[in-house]
């Protein structure tokens, strides 16, 4: 499918998809959209409620441009915490896309250190930096099979609009498998149909102010 280079409103750049008329990101902010969906109402709000934990096994659904890691990478910095991500993803990007993304340079970080997330190899573990771990599966959402091993999940797929099986009862029981007791999952989306989905499954489903552009998210909790 053909790729795309958009800047989005906050000046940091996404992937479009023309022939579904997507972005891999929010137009109104893409690095303002993860750090308010993913970074503080899952990320932060998983570290504060579980200072002592020593780990927190984090699952993306959606590695997709490898944002959400960077800005979990950065943020593992300040945690007491380790942090061992595990982004899934079935149609990656390539490493000649992701050099075309600006999120290094808005975010004063080193390049080599965005370019590492994408380097990893794919069905391994790689210790990005201290405290940091990065494990990539190529696979799809409905091949997730794993059993109570997450403590958190970015819910981060394309659109319902677009891909509407991603947003059914049966993920979101793969999802509900496999998060461990009290775990917790953040999504952009808030449609009633999502949020029903949801709450059908067992999740206990809060709506949160949103991100630029969007009145409403989505918080799970198990």
């Amino acid at each position: 499918m053909k790729r795309e280079f958009l800047t989005t409103a906050d000046g940091s750049v996404t992937i479009h998809l023309p022939e579904w008329n997507e972005q891999y990101h929010s137009k109104h902010g893409a690095i303002a959209e993860a750090r308010h969906v993913f970074i503080c109402a899952g990320l932060q709000y998983y570290a504060a409620s579980h200072p002592h934990q020593k780990t927190i096994e984090l699952l993306e659904i959606g590695f997709g441009t490898g944002l959400n890691a960077l800005l979990t990478a950065v943020e593992a910095r300040t945690l007491s915490h380790d942090i061992v991500y595990t982004g899934i993803e079935a149609y990656p990007v390539a490493t000649s896309e992701a050099d075309k993304l600006n999120y290094p340079a808005l975010l004063s970080i080193p390049t080599k250190f965005f370019q590492a997330l994408h380097k990893a190899a794919w069905e391994e573990c790689s210790q990005i930096e201290d405290g940091f771990t990065l494990c990539k599966q190529q696979k799809k959402f409905s091949d997730i099979d794993e059993n109570q091993q997450y403590h958190l999940i970015y819910f981060d797929a394309f659109g319902a609009r677009v891909q509407p099986e991603l947003w059914t009862e049966s993920i979101f029981s793969k999802m509900y498998k496999a998060l461990k007791p009290e775990g917790v999952l953040v999504t952009y989306a808030a449609k009633g149909s999502v949020r029903r989905a949801m709450q059908a499954v067992g999740f206990t489903v809060e709506r949160l102010a949103g991100p630029p552009g969007k009145r409403e998210m989505l918080r799970a909790g198990k």
